[in-house]
């Protein structure tokens, strides 16, 4: 207990993400300013040379963008961090990491919008954006923390699965959990599981750099070792160079997709609370969730049969748990601050078996539990 006791200490979210992100093995970072995650740059410029690594503050948010995926394709774990404009100047070259399956993580600390909005309000209108924000077909995985512990945790986490899958990891966090401090331990070094991305063996006559392996992800090889192969985000063969032939982009885009649709269940993660005998299920995520869970507490002093389920993975959508608990609820309630974003998934996936309420809030202020609680009593 004393070791565990040294380790504790109390911390930012912005903060627990850069002690998460050195933790998972970070060695590059490139990014600009912008309200609310700009402590993370901050404190990588100051940390990440202690690790070794390199920090670059680019002249703008596509180049960051660019910067790590040449960094991750060098070999380097790589980050970017930044808040709604910086994300949408992202959108492009995410789509590009997404086609050439180059690992990072993207760090959105999602504040009020559209534009420039209110720099220093919450908000959660970027869950969209964070599926869809590039063009075409793509999957993605999306965690949103509740907390400055998941914070930590949950970076690990994003590191692990884009080194696992090959593919850009966002962590879509908010203003309030990016900028509240709370006690966090931190595990000893090596207590948590770091995944490393797959390498090919040494010695092949010929290396395909989106052959894929059983799980349907292909090994990579750093630059400049061992292999020299094309990297494009043009549609391309197993050996990374440009086709049109039909049937081999089909290919790739089936399994662009399948790769992460097919291992949800070793992706998708989420919290259920007093949900088994639940009438009533509040679905909600990141600051919200905290103001859901006081509702739940509040509900149950009164006899109400409340309960609460946390995406935690918000993309891939956990439609397998949302889908259990429409068959088992009336009615589910989905409080969130933007107009109703992660309602239409939830929607989707009841397919009517339940009543879906939205609480929405876009004017820059955390929703309270009263006014969760209040939607329920007019039932």
């Amino acid at each position: 207990m004393k070791d565990v006791a040294q380790l504790a200490r109390l911390m930012q979210g912005n903060e627990a993400i850069v002690e998460g992100a050195l933790a998972a093995g970070l060695r590059f970072f490139a990014g600009y300013p912008i309200t609310p995650s700009t402590e993370i740059s901050e404190l990588l410029a100051e940390r990440l040379p202690l690790y070794g690594g390199k920090f670059i503050q680019m002249e703008d948010e596509m180049a960051s963008m660019a910067a790590i995926i040449g960094a991750s394709l060098a070999g380097l774990k790589s980050l970017t961090a930044t808040s709604g404009p910086g994300f949408s100047l992202k959108q492009e070259n995410i789509g590009f990491a997404s086609m050439a399956e180059v690992p990072c993580v993207v760090v959105n600390v999602q504040r009020h919008g559209p534009s420039t909005g209110m720099p220093t309000a919450p908000a959660q209108g970027d869950v969209m954006q964070a599926r869809w924000g590039t063009h075409g077909d793509h999957a993605i995985i999306a965690l949103c923390p509740a907390s400055v512990q998941e914070s930590y945790s949950l970076t690990v986490e994003a590191f692990n699965l884009s080194e696992k899958y090959r593919v850009p990891v966002i962590l879509l966090t908010d203003e309030v959990i990016g900028h509240m401090r709370e006690r966090v331990v931190l595990p000893q070094p090596g207590a948590m599981k770091v995944i490393d991305r797959k390498k090919p063996p040494t010695g092949l006559e010929k290396y395909y750099p989106y052959q894929p392996g059983e799980d349907g992800v292909p090994s990579v090889a750093n630059f400049c070792e061992n292999y020299r192969f094309h990297v494009t985000g043009l549609a391309h063969d197993e050996s990374g160079f440009p086709t049109t032939n039909p049937e081999v982009v089909e290919k790739l885009i089936n399994r662009l997709n399948d790769k992460i649709m097919e291992h949800v269940d070793d992706i998708v993660l989420s919290e259920s609370w007093l949900t088994k005998d639940a009438e009533i299920i509040i679905v909600a995520y990141g600051a919200v969730s905290r103001s859901a869970k006081k509702t739940v507490k509040e509900a149950r002093a009164a006899g109400l049969k409340v309960g609460l389920f946390r995406p935690i993975t918000i993309w891939p959508f956990p439609e397998k748990e949302i889908a259990a608990l429409s068959r088992q609820a009336h009615t589910i309630i989905v409080p969130e601050m933007n107009l109703g974003q992660l309602k239409l998934e939830v929607e989707r996936v009841t397919s009517g078996r339940s009543k879906v309420i939205g609480v929405n809030k876009v004017n820059g202020e955390l929703i309270t539990p009263g006014e969760i609680l209040d939607a329920i009593i007019k039932l």
